[in-house]
């Protein structure tokens, strides 16, 4: 064409537009771009100023600086298609509604909910007066209304959009028509976000058999398709399930798109969730790394995806005990944030809570308020006073306040946390099972035990209900009610609770899962309680075995293994054994934690009490008093910890 036209010739603006339109479906943001502007060009000089095939092209242009997450450069382009528009067509006409749709698609993006659902509705208002009650744009419309509320947390106003929209293509569409499968994914989407797992995969089936019958064997949509029935499974965790699915997924990414892709990223996230899930933090960090990879790519440098992907790896890390890594990976995310969203997005909310995460495990409680609570702030702007992700700052900072030993402002903070999810969530949701779980762990530490075991006993009660029989969280649940009876000196009771837990894990997860450590931690713990030192060196041994598999050499719960261990050879009067092991912990701990972290004050206090039963006093009062120091440092002048420390530090002067 280029041969037999001049360069400026319309057809030629045409022929750019859609090879642009080939690299955006792509993924190749920087081509498409290329080709959209050289139509545009072309456009410019042959065409007057309010020509609707302008507006063609701005909202082009719009669309990809929406994919690369210019959220600013989007709305500029797609306001300038706004206005040829305004003054090109009747008030009515439906491309003025897709102009609006356009826009609020920007904010919707950008977390500015409420200025998405007013573009949403002038769309859909157009769409009213000039097209028949059941035309499929109308659908179209209530869908795109219901995505926003999803996104709020607002499920039942959610689930009254897009079964709005579905019945609207159950009349106006073949009963095999995509647009179908796309409501009836919309719907199971809710119902994963509510927590119901069954309803969630009847809908994600019956828009998958759509798109068996209306599009080809390698069709992105089945793609999509096979990764949603992959996500319920990972959340009901049944991990080899999740990987079934997410696997079909990638084979046929792998054949519909070019090589780096973002959709492929996607899938390498996938599965590195459920690695990550499995306790397969090597492998987890290998596919988010492939995922990084070709983020870097396919993506500009400050793309929110980018920002995603370092925030997973960071996740990795933090669970790793690498804490410095984590923050680093953490603290890359947030510049990207920082640079690509406005500042109240919900998304820099995610990321000072991670990063406040960190700084809770490090043991610094009074840097992880400060990041919980930036977190709070923004969400508090941001979202509705009922969304569950509010529910989730208040949960964090009840956590904080609960190690600092501040037990009445974790109860405030997780009752305020419980509130919300009581209203936002249907009554089984597992994240109410977590709030009723926080507030029994609060009633145990303060040994209010029977408190703690009614929580403890609703939170297994909507488990049960749930999810399926096999869930690590029934097993957590188990654990935490074991653990009550523990204290309370009913260990026949613990036992049987903690076997329960041990029974499940073994089912639902691999070998080396650290999860499986924790058990055969908690196992030998009773059996140590009783004085059965032989049974809980034989459990706490097996602990030591997965922990040494599967993480890293100086990760704290090899220190914390290590510690168990000592403190059986203490009970059993072998001290030069247990002092063997408590510094074996105590050189862990040393590297992985900094140097005011409490986890080292109980280190101190451990060796010391050795050196007391040794009858060595001097020794044991100087690290009674290393125990003082670091407590003073990072607990709250109140916190029980700090009391015995100094207690017992007032007892050995005493002896000497």
């Amino acid at each position: 064409m280029r041969k037999t036209l001049p360069e400026d010739h319309p057809s030629l603006a045409t022929s750019y537009n859609n090879i642009g339109q080939v690299y955006n479906a792509m993924g190749d943001y920087s081509k498409a771009l290329e080709f959209y502007e050289k139509s545009l060009k072309i456009r410019e000089k042959a065409l007057p100023p309010h020509h609707p095939e302008l507006a063609t092209s701005y909202i082009c242009i719009g669309e990809v600086y929406n994919k690369m997450g210019d959220y600013s450069k989007a709305l500029e382009f797609y306001e300038k298609s706004h206005k040829i528009y305004e003054k090109a067509l009747p008030l009515n006409h439906p491309s003025l509604a897709t102009s609006y749709n356009n826009i609020a698609t920007v904010y919707n993006a950008m977390g500015d909910y409420s200025k998405a659902l007013e573009f949403y509705e002038k769309s859909h208002k157009i769409f009213e007066k000039a097209l028949p009650p059941n035309h499929p744009s109308f659908a179209t419309s209530y869908n795109n209304i219901a995505g926003v509320y999803n996104n709020m947390g607002d499920y039942s106003k959610a689930l009254q959009f897009y079964e709005k929209s579905l019945k609207i293509d159950e009349k106006a569409l073949p009963p095999n028509h995509p647009s179908l499968a796309t409501s009836y994914n919309n719907i199971g989407q809710v119902y994963k976000n509510i927590g119901d797992y069954s309803k969630a995969l009847e809908f994600y089936e019956k828009s998958h058999k759509i798109y068996e019958k209306a599009l080809p064997p390698n069709h992105p949509s089945l793609a999509t398709s096979y990764n949603n029935i992959g996500g319920v499974y990972n959340d009901m965790g049944d991990y080899s399930k999740a990987l079934e699915f997410y696997e079909k997924s990638h084979k046929i990414r792998e054949k519909a798109l070019p090589r780096n892709h973002p959709s492929l990223a996607t899938y390498y996230n996938n599965i590195a969730e459920v690695y990550y899930n499995m306790g397969d933090y090597s492998k987890a960090l290998e596919f988010y790394s492939k995922a990084l990879k070709i983020f870097e790519k396919a993506l500009p440098p400050n793309h929110p995806s980018l920002a995603t992907s370092y925030n997973n790896i960071g996740q990795v890390y933090e669970n790793m005990g690498d804490y410095s890594k984590a923050l680093e990976f953490y603290e890359k995310s947030h510049q990207i944030f920082e640079k690509a969203l406005p500042l109240n997005h919900p998304s820099f909310a995610t990321s000072y809570n991670n990063i406040g995460q960190v700084y809770e495990n490090m043991g610094d409680y009074s840097k992880a308020l400060e990041f919980y609570e930036k977190s709070l702030k923004i969400r508090e702007k941001a979202l509705p006073p009922n969304h569950p992700d509010l529910a989730t700052s208040y949960n964090n900072i009840g956590q904080v306040y609960k190690n600092m030993g501040d037990y009445s402002k974790a109860l405030e903070f997780y009752e305020k946390s419980h509130k919300i999810r009581e209203k936002a969530l249907p009554p089984n949701h597992p994240h109410l099972a977590t709030s009723y779980n926080n507030i029994g762990a609060v009633y145990k530490n303060i040994g209010d035990y029977s408190k703690a075991l009614e929580f403890y006993e609703k939170s297994h009660q909507i488990l049960e209900k749930a999810l399926p029989p096999n869930h690590p969280l029934l097993a957590t649940s188990y654990n935490n009610i074991g653990g009550v009876y523990n204290d309370m000196g009913d260990y026949s009771k613990a036992l049987e609770f903690y076997e329960k837990s041990h029974k499940i894990k073994e089912k639902a997860l691999p070998l080396n899962h650290p999860s499986l450590a924790a058990s055969y931690n908690n196992i030998g713990g009773v059996y140590n309680d009783m004085g059965d030192y032989s049974k809980a060196l034989e459990f706490y041994e097996k602990a030591y075995q997965i922990k040494e598999k599967a993480l890293p050499p100086n990760h704290p719960d090899l220190a914390v293994s290590y510690n168990n261990i000592g403190q059986v050879y203490n009970n059993m009067g072998d001290y030069s054994k247990a002092l063997e092991f408590y510094e074996k912990a105590h050189k862990i701990k040393d590297k992985a934690l900094p140097s005011n972290h409490p986890s080292l004050a109980i280190s101190k206090h451990d060796i010391g009490l050795t050196y007391e039963n040794m009858g060595e006093y001097s020794k044991a009062s100087q690290f009674y008093q290393r125990a003082v120091d670091i407590a003073q440092l990072s607990l709250p002048s109140n916190h029980p910890h700090l009391q015995f420390y100094r207690k017992r530090l007032q007892d050995i002067k005493k002896k000497m």
